[in-house]
């Protein structure tokens, strides 16, 4: 999983989890106003407390992580409100009579369990479905503790807190894990768009090559065929035929050279045009910092792969928002530096079998590559080449 769909859903999990703190908040402000107030509080109350909010918390754990996941736990949701209902009764039952203030504390003691548990209710299922789990949550609640606490009515401002609380966790629940799966659509996004570029690649290089050899290829058979059949009857024939089909072997051996160094030959203002129109469909800001002119033949082509790598890995292994390429031309080197700010999924070591095969190539050229993370959170890809003499306009071509 790319180190940036780990960090958002570590976030998603543990703000999730969070909403267990009214779990357990409510009954222990009820148990603390009862030591308070009475100077006890009953044995059964603590037992349901040390017994039931663990059991709770486990469940509603499970609920996260099948949500998190993108599965319902229907069993461990029922489960978890039955005993949510039951606590609230229970918890509920032989309250003490309260001074005002203590009272007044009461409506949210057990009860913030139907909140708690209406939150992760909702998750999994659909919108009709998660605004029936609301309202019947704070149905129940409001049935328990006007059957729970006496002259609850009068509290009218307190009611109305808590059921505004009912109504906002689940929403607010929802709207946290739609942005976690909008994150996964987006990188499963980056991902489909970098193989469809390498599945275009193949299909264009398979055509060309079909177009180029198919007919040398046929041509070819049909003259071994005629060659064969004149072997006997007219050598000499036959033998202007296998002439026939030696010329056509190197024609076809040429085309296929000339498909294949057209194939490793990229243009570089292209591939930049290219890559900054990528990368911004792909939701990350592309700056271009290039010179007026650059070195044309060999030394542009390479460069023009390693734009091509790192932009595949920008998109593939970073969870990057900003991508700076920079071009300078230094006496006789070119130096092209990708800079993103995606480091959490790329590492510098030895890097992937792209990067190696670039590197090789670039040192067999007498210049060198290296890919590194910096220590402000960014990750750079630097490559110097040697340059010749003639250059050619880039800005202008790429504009």
């Amino acid at each position: 999983m790319n180190a940036g769909i780990k960090r958002a859903r570590r976030i998603t999990f543990w703000t999730l989890v969070v909403e267990l703190v009214f779990a357990w908040l409510g009954p222990a402000i009820q148990i603390v106003v009862e030591i308070r107030t009475e100077g006890e509080v009953g044995w059964g109350r603590l037992a349901l407390a040390a017994v039931g909010l663990p059991i709770f918390t486990w469940l509603f754990l499970r609920v996260v992580h099948a949500a998190v996941d993108g599965r319902a736990a229907v069993r461990e949701v029922a489960a978890a409100g039955a005993l949510a209902v039951a606590m609230i009764a229970l918890g509920g039952i032989g309250t003490p009579e309260l001074p005002e203030t203590a009272s007044r504390v009461l409506p949210f003691g057990w009860a913030m369990l139907a909140a708690t548990w209406a939150g992760v209710a909702v998750l999994a299922v659909g919108s009709r479905a998660a605004v029936a789990l609301t309202a019947g949550a704070a149905a129940v609640y409001v049935a328990l503790a006007f059957l729970l606490v006496p002259g609850l009515g009068e509290h009218r401002a307190e009611l109305f807190y808590y059921l505004s609380m009912v109504a906002l966790l689940p929403y607010s629940n929802r709207v946290w894990l739609w942005i976690y799966r909008l994150i996964i659509q987006v990188h499963e996004g980056r991902d489909a768009q970098a193989k469809l570029a390498v599945t275009e690649e193949r299909l264009r290089f398979a055509r060309d090559l079909h177009d180029l050899v198919g007919h040398s290829l046929s041509a070819i058979a049909v003259k071994c065929e005629l060659a064969v059949k004149l072997a006997r009857a007219a050598p000499e024939q036959a033998a202007g035929e296998m002439t026939a089909v030696r010329g056509l072997a190197k024609d076809a051996l040429r085309e296929i050279r000339e498909a294949v160094r057209g194939y490793r030959a990229i243009d570089l203002s292209a591939e930049l045009g290219s890559v900054r129109a990528v990368l911004e469909a792909a939701g990350i800001r592309c700056t271009l910092d290039l010179p007026e002119r650059t070195p044309p033949g060999e030394p542009a082509t390479l460069l023009a792969w390693v734009i091509r790598e790192g932009t595949t890995n920008t998109l593939r292994h970073s969870a990057a928002t900003r991508s700076r390429i920079t071009l300078r031309l230094t006496g006789t080197t070119a130096v092209l530096e990708m800079v993103n700010d995606g480091v959490g999924g790329q590492s510098g070591g030895d890097g992937g079998t792209g990067l190696i095969g670039l590197s090789e190539r670039l040192a067999a050229a007498g210049g060198s590559l290296t890919a590194r993370p910096t220590g402000s959170g960014e990750f750079i890809l630097r490559a110097v080449v040697p340059t010749t003499t003639h250059e050619h306009v880039l800005t202008e071509a790429v504009a």
